[in-house]
């Protein structure tokens, strides 16, 4: 079924028809979905690692074309720890948590937000999506937002359509200086990823909504676990 701007705003009841066909029918492939990847992209932060350059936020607007005003990736500073001179700040990745069970895709109207059955990357297609920010709305992690000049919902996609595309790692894999990120395939018990994430304490975050979030972080011992 096609759903275009047009049709989407066109009424009050094709809206609440389409919104309630489309919460099941994404409830429905998501599972399928999930039965049939054989890849599920996560990535680790390393917080003990990371010392805040921000060359990963600048290497994400640059490869993804992210204009000015908005942001997919986001590194937050702390207060400080310590006293001068031995001052320590935390520093925590801010971005989509590319959730197995994600509440974005399930509120979707019109499939606009969804998970690759290929890799496990939740995406959105600016060509469905008709801006109702429903997904804003209901992401518990607050880091979707309305891009201006497409006008659809945008969001980290882990380079899914341009560094994922040619070979190559998310651009803030591969731009930082200290490797604090770690990117790959959780499924593959032998990837850097799940190497990283069995050998190192690490936390999600708001895991008891039941989002089953992919992005893992090894905590920063001075701060407190997000």
């Amino acid at each position: 079924m096609s759903c275009s701007r047009r049709d989407f705003v066109s009424g009050a009841s094709a809206l609440a028809v389409v919104a309630s066909s489309g919460f099941a029918t994404s409830s429905i492939s998501l599972a399928t979905e999930s039965e049939k990847k054989t890849i599920r992209y996560a990535m680790v932060h390393d917080e003990k690692a990371c010392i805040g350059c921000t060359a990963c936020m600048d290497a994400c607007r640059e490869t993804n074309k992210v204009p000015e005003g908005v942001s997919r990736l986001e590194i937050l500073r702390s207060q400080p720890y310590g006293e001068f001179p031995n001052v320590q700040y935390e520093f925590f990745r801010q971005s989509c948590q590319h959730c197995s069970n994600a509440p974005c895709v399930q509120v979707c109207p019109t499939g606009a937000s969804f998970v690759d059955k290929e890799t496990g990357i939740v995406d959105v297609n600016p060509d469905l999506c008709v801006g109702c920010q429903y997904c804003i709305a209901v992401c518990p992690y607050r880091v979707r937002f309305i891009h201006p000049e497409k006008k659809s919902a945008d969001k980290c996609n882990f380079c899914r359509d341009t560094n994922l595309a040619v070979g190559k790692e998310p651009a803030c894999v591969e731009i930082c200086p200290t490797k604090a990120l770690t990117f790959g395939d959780l499924n593959d018990p032998n990837s850097a990823v799940s190497i990283k994430i069995r050998e190192n304490e690490t936390y999600r975050t708001k895991v008891p909504l039941g989002t089953e979030p992919n992005l893992y972080h090894i905590p920063f011992k001075a701060g407190e676990k997000k």
